[in-house]
């Protein structure tokens, strides 16, 4: 097969994407804001696969298995592993936020504070246990698939999947019809992702256009702290865990380069979802593992999203000068923990979370979001890249767990990232 020229390669006409969109937001804000439609675009076309892509994925991968106490055991240590490295990205963003302390000094009145938040108090305030389960049961068995919560249609996947199991003398037609459907709609996914450059320019364009860069400067220290913060939380923590578990965690993020570059352009992990699955099943990671972990991952194992509460929790109290001894950072670390996961599927999940996690602790005035809601933009791209990058080290580490990685065929596609590239777009 004939190698591509590097400039028809996607993850270069992405970065060239990102570049021009700097400049243009930087140097025409004007037209850069009107860009904006280009970014939603794109995004909501990969939206429009992503329940088709899921549903797919988990059901074939469950109607393949012959033992269905192997898919409650991958649930189960797939939770665990989610438990556990939230957690501890929970932890460091505190640690590094006392070390640092990137608030200090800033000597700001919590009288002088205004902004509206009212829109993430009144998720957060929604975002109860109960009305969390109630929401992952949907209206009729095939409403997941024309919505938006992955949650949903991750219920109704597995239901068919063990369906499929329970009733496969009678049902073959149907996981053979589920089978061949899968090739189109990958095929589509590959003609969406042409679309990943003009999606990429449009959405950096709108938010230097926007927010402008001059609006980060004063309080850089926040968000380098944060960046750096979550680079040594992937170099570290995942890095470690990876050469545990037999791979370079730095080979599987350039293997998985196209859709990390496009989670950097569109500030969007959903946006790279169905890009980041095909791959780690082409990697030797099982179909019912990659079904199952991945979006679930997108729910409940937010790396980036925790490191960014803690922080920015801190960020705020330092900022307004407001003392928190060890036992009240620990309560907020405990309910960042519930937090984190009761606002699971909701969108802009990360500011969600930091306003029902400040909801519960009164020492910090929640309208001390403000001081940050004109750079969270800017966070948001390391947060998305963070979480994903995290999801996809899980799933291949639970699919080792289980022996249901080709480890093999995983090396094989982490040495030879452009073979790869070229045969899934065939």
């Amino acid at each position: 097969m004939k190698a591509k020229k590097f400039y028809q390669q996607l993850y270069f006409q992405v970065i060239i994407a990102i570049i021009a969109g700097i400049l243009l937001g930087r140097f025409y804000p004007e037209i850069g804001e009107k860009m904006k439609p280009l970014g939603d675009g794109f995004i909501k076309l990969v939206k429009m696969i992503i329940a088709p892509v899921i549903f797919i994925t988990l059901t074939l991968g469950i109607a393949h298995m012959t033992d269905l106490k192997k898919v409650g055991r991958i649930a189960v240590k797939a939770m665990i592993y989610f438990f556990t490295f939230s957690t501890l990205a929970l932890i460091i963003g505190l640690v590094v936020g006392n070390i640092l302390q990137p608030g200090a000094g800033l000597n700001i009145n919590p009288a002088t504070l205004s902004g509206d938040v009212s829109e993430y108090q009144q998720k957060a305030h929604e975002s109860t246990l109960t009305g969390f389960i109630m929401n992952i049961i949907p209206e009729t068995l095939f409403s997941p698939l024309v919505g938006e919560n992955i949650l949903q249609v991750l219920l109704v996947a597995i239901l068919m999947g063990v369906a499929l199991v329970l009733t496969k003398e009678k049902s073959h037609k149907v996981t053979e019809f589920l089978q061949n459907l899968s090739t189109p709609v990958f095929k589509i996914v590959h003609m969406l992702m042409k679309l990943a450059p003009i999606g990429a320019f449009g959405a950096m364009a709108f938010t230097i256009g926007k927010y402008g860069l001059h609006s980060v400067l004063n309080l850089i220290f926040l968000v380098g702290t944060f960046y750096i913060t979550s680079i040594l939380f992937i170099v570290l923590i995942l890095g470690a865990v990876a050469w545990y578990n037999g791979f370079n965690v730095f080979k599987l993020m350039y293997y998985l380069k196209e859709e990390l570059l496009l989670v950097l352009g569109t500030s969007s992990s959903e946006s790279a979802l169905p890009g980041i699955m095909e791959k780690l099943e082409k990697a030797g990671c099982s179909k019912a593992i990659v079904g199952l972990v991945v979006p679930t991952g997108y729910s409940f194992n937010l790396d980036g999203t925790n490191i960014y509460m803690t922080l920015a929790s801190l960020f705020i109290a330092q900022a307004l000068n407001i003392h928190l001894p060890i036992d009240k950072q620990i309560m907020l670390l405990l309910v960042a923990m519930l937090s984190s996961k009761g606002a699971a599927g909701v969108t802009g999940a990360g500011f969600v979370t930091l306003a029902a996690t400040l909801a519960v602790v009164p020492e910090i005035p929640i309208a001390g979001m403000t001081l940050i809601l004109g750079i969270d933009k800017f966070m948001s791209e390391c947060r998305a890249l963070t979480n994903v990058i995290g999801n996809s080290v899980a799933t291949v580490v639970v699919a080792n767990w289980e022996k249901q990685l080709d480890k093999k065929q995983l090396h094989y596609c982490l040495d030879h990232p452009n073979e790869i590239e070229k045969k899934l777009e065939v």
